[in-house]
């Protein structure tokens, strides 16, 4: 990359305009390093010419918009933004993931006719997994099940 790099200069390039693409976001800014002026546009906006489908025309395209000034850098949010919303993404998979899980076990008791859904909302709350240890230890009476049980749940087998 710092052989690019001299090389931009070398010729006298002061604007680089970049379309904002998948990860190339992040390459684009860490890559410029503060020694151009990096435009990254919304691919959208500049899909004016229909039938433009190969990179080199695409980048004459862009050269000459930004020549003409006819292009708008998208926005870039702070290194300290970009984290949190891979942050905040990365959360939500997480809860994605965790709702799977807890559908998995739950296809896999309903197929061994273990009705446990209908009676603990939160398969994976405190009663929901205390009942699930309970039964893979090979525990099948209903009452002991019932006194394993916390807090509402609880209290719904009670009455």
């Amino acid at each position: 990359m710092p052989e690019l790099t001299d090389w931009l200069r070398a010729c006298g390039v002061t604007h680089i305009a970049m379309e904002s693409t998948g990860g190339v976001l992040e390459a684009g800014v860490a890559r410029s390093g503060g020694q151009f002026e990096l435009l990254l546009v919304n691919a959208q906006h500049v899909k004016g010419i229909p039938g433009r489908k190969t990179d080199r025309g695409d980048s004459a395209w862009l050269a000459e918009l930004l020549q003409h000034g006819l292009l708008k850098s998208s926005f870039v949010p702070p290194p300290a933004i970009r984290e949190l919303r891979d942050l905040k993404r990365y959360r939500v998979n997480l809860a994605q993931e965790c709702n799977r899980i807890a559908n998995r076990i739950q296809k896999v008791l309903e197929d061994a006719s273990v009705k446990l859904a209908s009676v603990a909302t939160d398969l994976l709350g405190a009663s929901g997994r205390a009942m699930l240890k309970a039964l893979i230890g090979g525990e099948q009476d209903m009452e002991k099940l019932a006194k394993i049980s916390h807090g509402r749940l609880h209290r719904r087998f009670l009455s």
